[in-house]
This record gives C-alpha cells, structure tokens and sequence, in this order.
C-alpha cells in the first residue's frame, strides 16, 4: 500500500513513507520531529507531496544529510514569448547555471516557456551530464490556489518525469507559474541525475 503524505502528516506517516521510499531515518525522532514540522510549514504555503514523492525524497535527504543533493545552482533565467508577423507563436529561454565549478549559459525553445525552460536547462547541464539525455517532461499540471493572508493567488505545479525505466513526481509553489515551473523541474533534473546514479556534489 502506498502511503501519502498529506497535512495530516504525522510521524507515523512520514516514517512508514520514509522506509517505502528506502530513506533510513535510523529511528531519531527529533529528526522525525523536524521533518514533520518542516512538512506542515510548507503545505501551509501551498505544497503537496501526495502527488510528489520525487520531491519529497529530496527534502529527506537534505534533513538527513544536512544539505540539499546538488548538482547545480540556477543562477539566473528568462523566458520570452513572441507572436510574430506570420501569426506563429515562438517561446524562448535563456538559463544561467553553475555546475561542477563551471558556469553554463544556454538557451532553448519549445511550444510554451516551461518546455522552453526544460530544454535549456537540460541542453546546457548535458555538457557535464550526459546522461539527462533520457530524460523527458511527460506531464505537466498547473492548480491556483486562492490568496492566502490577504496575498494573491499562488500557482502549484507538478511535473512528471520519465527516464524510459520509471517516472516520478515534483512539486513547485510561487506566486509566478514559471518560477513554480522552474523549481518543480530543478527537483525533476536533480532526482533524475540520482537515479542515474551521480553523486552530489
């Protein structure tokens, strides 16, 4: 039985979800503590990992580890989206990364600016890691979620990823639906990149 995670998230929960995801949190339970607090703060902003197991993983790592799993650093993006004179639409991007000491510019197009941003991201990181050639974006939902606090509307994405062997879930929450793209397919490429086997930097 797959367990969810879910703002009922308690240590029970996150333990048995832990063991099924084959991340040992070796039985601490202030650490457990701290996992399920830091769990509850971020579905208060807007995140679900029920549908984003990819993600939730990593944030279990890092809690463990003390630090993120990274590959790279996004420094910088920019997506551009143009209809030109021959009525055709035309979606750039532009993405700055760092990555093993190195900073990478590249640029990509596709039939939206999150497509677009995937296929920067991925072409200029393909350098140092050729092995995000089978990666893929194999499905892609948006959900606005109402202002919370008086603020505005929040945008919640999730991405699918497959590498022809299995698929799995991320999740990005902003205000801004390409900065939400942008987070949930940072997670996507870094999960992808330990399933491949490459160590954190």
């Amino acid at each position: 039985m797959r367990m969810l995670v879910s703002e009922m998230a308690g240590r029970a929960s996150i333990e048995l979800k832990s063991q099924e995801l084959g991340v040992d949190l070796g039985g601490d339970r202030e650490l457990l503590g701290r996992i399920v607090e830091r769990v509850k703060e971020m579905e208060s902003r807007g995140f679900t990992f029920e549908a984003a197991d990819a993600s939730f993983e990593l944030l279990l790592h890092e809690e463990v580890a003390g630090k993120r799993p990274s590959f790279f650093k996004i420094e910088h993006w920019l997506t551009t989206v143009e209809r030109a004179e021959d009525q055709s639409i035309v979606t750039k991007a532009e993405v700055t990364v760092t990555a093993q000491g190195k900073e990478i510019s590249c640029s990509g197009s596709g039939n939206g600016p999150v497509n677009a941003f995937d296929n920067a991201l991925r072409s200029g990181l393909k350098q140092l890691y050729p092995e995000l050639e089978v990666l893929e974006l194999t499905d892609y939902k948006v959900r606005i979620l109402e202002g919370r606090l008086g603020t505005g509307a929040i945008t919640r994405v999730l991405v699918e990823t497959s590498d022809g062997k299995g698929e799995w879930n991320t999740v990005g929450v902003h205000e801004n639906v390409i900065a939400a793209s942008a987070m949930a397919l940072e997670d996507a490429v870094t999960f992808g990149l330990l399933r491949q086997g490459r160590k954190p930097e």
